[in-house]
């Protein structure tokens, strides 16, 4: 949402706790071109970190992982999205009764 990206959401699986976030713009990458020296950088990877951060604070541990990458050549910027747990959440404060 800050960055002005708009996602699809497809390929979920069967039990429903993993599926594919297809991008359809990445500003980050805007003005990057990977040397052929660096063509294994994960140059977009905080995208997954601000995801799982972002997901970590409504309780749910994720594992986020880079299916496709334009700058790795691929067609489109895809990222895939597992569900590991739902964590209960905790509160830092006991409830008076």
């Amino acid at each position: 949402m800050f960055l002005g990206v708009t996602a699809t959401v497809t390929n979920w699986d069967a039990e429903g706790t993993s599926c594919s976030l297809v991008l359809e713009d990445n500003p980050l990458v805007d003005f990057v071109e990977l040397p052929d020296t660096c063509q294994g950088l994960s140059y977009c990877n905080i995208l997954s970190g601000v995801i799982r951060g972002a997901l970590e604070m409504v309780s749910m541990k994720t594992e986020i992982t880079w299916v496709r990458d334009m700058l790795q050549g691929d067609d489109a910027y895809e990222l895939r999205v597992k569900l590991l747990k739902q964590v209960p959440e905790e509160y830092p404060y006991k409830d008076d009764d």
